[in-house]
C-alpha cells in the first residue's frame, strides 16, 4: 500500500483488495440489518417515527418515500462478519448490527444540533426539517431501542453485548463532550485528540466489531481482540473524516467545504499542525487565537465576518505545517495496528480477508 495527500486522494491507496467485496459487505449489511431496524423505528410513537424515517432516508421531507443515502453501514457490515468470526452465521449478528446502528444515529441526531450542521448525507438535518426537540426526542429514543433489540433477546449472550454498548455509548458521549469543549481551547494536544476520538468514534467501532461475535457465542478473548481491532479501525476512520472535514469534496461528502474549520473543530490535522513548530504552524496558532477571541460567546455572529479565502487560508497553513501529511500516515497507523490485533484469533480465512478488505475501505473512502 501507499499514502497519497494529492488532490482528494487523503489515505491509503493501492489496496490488493477487491472494492467490489466491500460494496458487497456493506449491501449485505444493509439488507439483513434493515428488516429489524425499520422494525424498531416502527415502535416510536408519531412524530418520532416520522421523524426517525426522515433520519434514514426512508422518506422525504414531505413523508413521500425516498431512496435516500442511509450512510455507509460500515458498523452493521462489521457487526455481521464478527458473528461469522465467531463461527456463528452471519444473521446471529443482526440485533448487534441494529442496536450499533441505532446508538450511532442516535449520536448524529444530536451531534448535528450541537455543532449547528444543517446538511448530511447530501439533505437538511432532523434539526433543521423538523426542530430541535424532535432531534433531541429521536436521539433518546433510538438509544432506547437499541438495548430493547438487544435485552428481548433473552439470553445470557444478550446481556454480555447489552454491557458493552452501554459502556461504548457511554465513551461516545464522553467524546462529544471532550469535542465540544475543545473548541473553547487555543491548543489540543495531540495526545487529547485522540484520546477525544478514540471516545467518540473507536468506542463504538469497537463495539461494532466484537458484538456480533458475542452473539454467536464467542468468549471473551476472542471478543476482546475483535474489539481492539474496531478501536484502531475506528481510529483510522476518524482520522479519514478529519482529512475530510477539511479537504473533502463537498458534493461528495455532503457537507460545506471546510466544515470542520467552520466549528472550530481541534481535529488531528489541526493539532498537528499546531504541534509542529515552525512559521506556519506559528502563524496559524495566532490566526485561531483571533478567530477564538471574534468567535467568543459575546459575538456568536462573528462566523459570518468570515470569508472562504480565510477558511483556504487556514487549510493551506495546516497543510504547510505537516497537519494534513501527518493525519494520512496516522490514518495508516492505525489501520497497521488494527490488522495486527487480529493475528490470534482463529477465525476462517474468508472472514479474516473481510475484515481486511473493511479495514482498506475505512481509509481509502472519500466520504
Amino acid at each position: 500500500m501507499s499514502i497519497s495527500t494529492e488532490g482528494d486522494s487523503v489515505a491509503v491507496i493501492d489496496s490488493n483488495h477487491s472494492g467490489g467485496t466491500t460494496e458487497a459487505l456493506l449491501e449485505r449489511g444493509r439488507a439483513l440489518s434493515l428488516p429489524l431496524l425499520r422494525a424498531a423505528v416502527d415502535r416510536l410513537a408519531p412524530p418520532m417515527d416520522t421523524v426517525a424515517a426522515y433520519h434514514f432516508g426512508w422518506i422525504d421531507a414531505l413523508g413521500n418515500p425516498a431512496d435516500g443515502d442511509g450512510g455507509k453501514a460500515v458498523r452493521p457490515a462489521l457487526a455481521l462478519i464478527s458473528a461469522e468470526a465467531a463461527g456463528a452465521p452471519p444473521e446471529a449478528g443482526v440485533p448487534g448490527a441494529v442496536a450499533v446502528e441505532l446508538v450511532h444515529n442516535f449520536s448524529l441526531l444530536h451531534d448535528d444540533l450541537m455543532d449547528g450542521d444543517e446538511q448530511r448525507r447530501h439533505r437538511d438535518t432532523v434539526w433543521k426539517v423538523h426542530g430541535p426537540a424532535q432531534a433531541i426526542l429521536v436521539g433518546d429514543a433510538l438509544f432506547a431501542l437499541a438495548n430493547e433489540v438487544l435485552l428481548e433477546l433473552g439470553t445470557a449472550e444478550a446481556g454480555r453485548a447489552t454491557r458493552r454498548l452501554t459502556t461504548a455509548t457511554r465513551k461516545l458521549i464522553d467524546g462529544q463532550a471532550q469535542d465540544i469543549s475543545f473548541e473553547g481551547r487555543e491548543r489540543v494536544t495531540v495526545r487529547e485528540c485522540l484520546e477525544m476520538e478514540g471516545n467518540k468514534t473507536g468506542a463504538l467501532l469497537a463495539c461494532a466489531c466484537s458484538i456480533g461475535a458475542v452473539l454467536g457465542g464467542a468468549d471473551d478473548a476472542t471478543a476482546d481482540a475483535l474489539e481492539t481491532y474496531g478501536y484502531h479501525l475506528g481510529l483510522a476512520f476518524q482520522a479519514v473524516d478529519d482529512l475530510l472535514g477539511i479537504w473533502g469534496e463537498p458534493a461528495v461528502t455532503g457537507k460545506q467545504t471546510w466544515s470542520d474549520l467552520r466549528q472550530r473543530k481541534k481535529s488531528l490535522p489541526v493539532c498537528a499542525a499546531l504541534a509542529a513548530g515552525g512559521p506556519a504552524s506559528d502563524r496559524l496558532a495566532e490566526v485561531l487565537a483571533a478567530d477564538a477571541k471574534a468567535t467568543g460567546t459575546e459575538n456568536p455572529e462573528a462566523d459570518d465576518a468570515f470569508s472562504e479565502e480565510e477558511f483556504a487560508t487556514r487549510a493551506a497553513l495546516i497543510e504547510e505545517s505537516g497537519g494534513r501529511e501527518w493525519t494520512t500516515q496516522e490514518a495508516r497507523r492505525q489501520h497497521a495496528t488494527a490488522l495486527a490485533a487480529l493475528t490470534g484469533v482463529a477465525m476462517p480465512q474468508a472472514v479474516r480477508n473481510q475484515l481486511t478488505e473493511l479495514a482498506d475501505f475505512v481509509v481509502v473512502r472519500r466520504r
